[in-house]
């Protein structure tokens, strides 16, 4: 982990920091699973952000100001939040066409959530697609 995205997950709460790693260790899990290729993880707007070659960017992050919370922002000119809330209106709750928001006390559903990380990591090749290849 670059110094700077592990000085960003030290902002964080213990119990909210291990929850974010936990998110964390799921993106590279999907990439590695995938033969996806290397992840380059950067800090983009102050968040935590993990993006394959051919993919979309996925970013993970909590704030204060919503301290029952946390997301994944997704690039919002894309049609991937679309795509999910199609898929999972029922086991997800989201933010616009940005984001997926999860509750801190409750098991995220990491079924729904590897698919769409699955999805922004293939973006490019699926765009086209209707719902992205799902």
């Amino acid at each position: 982990m670059l110094p700077n995205v592990n000085a960003k997950f030290q902002t964080y709460p213990e119990d909210v920091r291990s929850i974010m790693l936990a998110m964390r260790q799921l993106i590279f899990s999907v990439a590695e699973e995938n033969e996806l290729g290397v992840v380059e993880e950067t800090l983009k707007w102050g968040e935590p952000s993990y993006l394959v070659k051919g993919g979309s960017a996925v970013r993970i992050d909590w704030k204060p100001k919503s301290p029952d919370q946390y997301c994944f922002y997704f690039n919002c000119k894309s049609k991937l939040v679309d795509t999910f809330r199609e898929l999972y209106a029922h086991q997800l709750r989201f933010e616009g066409n940005r984001a997926i928001v999860l509750s801190l006390d409750k098991e995220p559903p990491i079924n729904c959530l590897w698919h769409c990380i699955e999805l922004a990591m293939k973006y490019q090749k699926n765009k086209h697609l209707p719902l992205l290849g799902a």
